[in-house]
């Protein structure tokens, strides 16, 4: 008999270190811990050498601005080279990253990221920090001018569509549940109009996620997603299975975010009981777990990963 399935709060004991938001992308990590020292020029060579590879683009200079002291580095990287584009986007995103953290005005993050855009017209990256920046601390009606901008410049941008089904999926949050949300018309949209290698084939699940979150957190589901009904029904099961044909058919290997797709896929298959199929995905997950989906509604990811992990992968 296979064990049962975790208790997603069991414990608060977390390893930080687990949940480190550059993935596996060892230039990544060579270049911020570098930052973090005061050398920009890996930052800058990483950046430049990123070039429009968007979604690369946009997880790297996110994660840099996360960086503790990466706004006063990037201030000395514009005094050494003053029209540097990539210099105005980091500089942008740390600010955008201090902002979140009530260490900065959110009006001179605004102001840092038009100043980027304006350096950079058809990069997204800009209008993405602007994006995260809005989605939580502004309105919503931004935030979908926000999108248009990112899209506009590339369509299928995975960062913004992920932070327009977390906001999405909050319209309504007392109503209880809704199996014809629009947060589900969105995802299924965006799945349905990408390429068929595109990782967006895997938002439906994402909007799924978000929506228990939002439910959850309200009161209408268990706070514990395994003994929640919210991935029992037939629509979850169709969203849940198509994700997962598409992840054995495209497994998208290159992606530079394709490690929160699968924590958001494995999560979901252990909260649908599918244990076999939760455990293929964790051992391409690692240890590389993402806050999202594994802290919904309001436990500790990483303990909540590893239980889940544990779990199925005694099932096989």
């Amino acid at each position: 008999m296979p064990p049962p399935p975790p208790s997603f709060g069991r414990t608060r004991k977390r390893a930080a270190h687990a949940l480190d938001a550059a993935l596996d992308d060892t230039e990544l990590l060579a270049a911020r811990a570098a930052l973090a020292q005061g050398r920009w020029q890996a930052a800058r060579s990483l950046l430049v050498h990123t070039g429009d590879d968007w979604d690369r683009r946009g997880h790297r200079a996110v994660v840099l601005g996360q960086e503790r002291h990466s706004a006063a580095w990037a201030r000395d990287w514009l005094l050494a080279e003053p029209a540097s584009a990539e210099a105005a986007l980091l500089l942008a995103l740390a600010l955008v990253e201090r902002a979140l953290r009530g260490a900065e005005r959110p009006d001179l993050a605004r102001e840092a990221c038009r100043e980027a855009a304006g350096r950079a017209p058809t990069d997204p990256t800009p209008w993405l920090g602007l994006l995260i920046l809005e989605c939580s601390v502004g309105a919503e009606e931004e935030s979908l001018r926000l999108f248009g901008e990112v899209r506009s410049r590339y369509a299928d941008h995975h960062h913004a569509h992920h932070l327009m089904v977390a906001r999405l999926a909050e319209r309504g949050s007392c109503a209880g549940r809704d199996p014809l949300h629009e947060v589900y018309d969105f995802a299924d949209w965006a799945a349905e109009r990408a390429p068929a290698d595109s990782p967006l084939a895997v938002l439906p699940v994402v909007a799924h996620a978000e929506r228990y979150r939002v439910l959850a957190a309200a009161g209408h589901e268990p706070p514990d997603p395994v003994a929640s009904g919210h991935w029992s029904g037939r629509r979850a099961r169709q969203v849940m299975k198509a994700a997962f044909d598409w992840w054995l058919e495209w497994e998208q290997e290159g992606h530079p975010r394709r490690l929160v797709d699968l924590n958001f896929l494995a999560h979901a298959k252990v909260c649908e009981g599918r244990g076999a199929e939760a455990a293929a995905l964790f051992h391409r997950i690692g240890e590389h777990a993402t806050p999202a989906p594994w802290s919904y509604p309001h436990h500790d990811p990483y303990p909540a990963f590893r239980a889940a992990r544990a779990a199925a992968l005694g099932t096989v």
